[in-house]
C-alpha cells in the first residue's frame, strides 16, 4: 500500500487574529511553528519521494519545518497556486467576527462553509476543487499510482475539495469537514489508485 499525507499548515498569525486569509501570504503564528514541529514528530518513521506545497508562505514553511525535522529536506519539492487556499475576495484581512457583525451570522455562514457561494470577488469550495482537482489528476495522482510515497502541505480548503474528492464526500457532507492545522491526515492506495483507508496521526 501506497502512503499519502496531507497537511494543513500550522496555524498562522491571522488564523490566530481570527481574519480571512486566503491568498494573502502570512507568517505561521509561534503556535504554528509548534505545531508543524509537532507534525514532524509525529512524521518520523515516514519517508517521502516528493513534497508539493501551495505558493504561499505558511504551507511552506510548515513543509520547510516537517522535512528538517525528520531529516528529508533533499527530496523534491513542487510548488503551486493550485494548492493555494480558497482566494476570500473582499473579506479578506477582514476579522471574521466584525464580518459577521456587519453581514449577519447567516450570510457568513453561508460564504465560509457553503459549497458553490462565493464571496465577493471571491472562490466558492467549488471554484478551488476547480483547480485543486485537475492539478491532482495531472501531477500527484499518476506519481502516487507509481509507488512515489508523497506529502502534500497546503491549506484548509484545498485539502477540504481534495479530500471530498478521495472520500467521494456530497456537497453536503462536506460543509461538515474540517481539516484541523498542523495535524498529519494519511492516506493509503492500491496499485490502481484507489485510497483504501485514512486516518489522523
Amino acid at each position: 500500500m501506497i502512503p499519502l499525507v496531507l497537511l494543513r499548515h500550522g496555524e498562522s498569525q491571522w488564523n490566530l487574529e481570527n481574519r480571512f486569509t486566503g491568498w494573502t501570504d502570512v507568517p505561521l503564528s509561534a503556535k504554528g511553528m509548534e505545531e508543524a514541529r509537532a507534525a514532524g514528530e509525529k512524521l518520523k518513521g515516514y519517508t517521502f519521494d516528493r513534497a508539493f506545497t501551495s505558493v504561499l508562505k505558511r504551507a511552506i514553511d510548515t513543509l520547510d519545518i516537517v522535512l528538517d525535522l525528520i531529516g528529508q529536506k533533499q527530496i523534491p519539492i513542487e510548488y503551486h497556486y493550485a494548492l493555494n487556499e480558497r482566494h476570500y475576495g473582499d473579506l479578506q484581512g477582514l476579522n471574521k467576527a466584525e464580518t459577521a457583525q456587519k453581514y449577519g451570522d447567516a450570510q457568513v455562514k453561508l460564504w465560509r462553509r457553503s459549497y458553490d457561494v462565493r464571496p465577493p470577488n471571491g472562490e466558492s469550495l467549488k471554484d478551488t476543487a476547480e483547480r485543486v482537482l485537475p492539478y491532482w489528476k495531472e501531477h500527484i495522482l499518476p506519481r502516487v499510482m507509481k509507488g512515489e510515497r508523497i506529502l502534500i502541505s497546503a491549506h484548509g480548503n484545498s485539502l477540504r475539495s481534495l479530500v471530498m474528492h478521495l472520500d467521494s464526500l456530497t456537497e453536503q457532507e462536506v460543509l461538515e469537514l474540517n481539516i484541523p492545522t498542523g495535524v498529519p491526515l494519511v492516506y493509503e492506495f492500491d496499485a490502481s489508485g484507489k485510497p483504501l483507508s485514512h486516518t489522523y496521526l
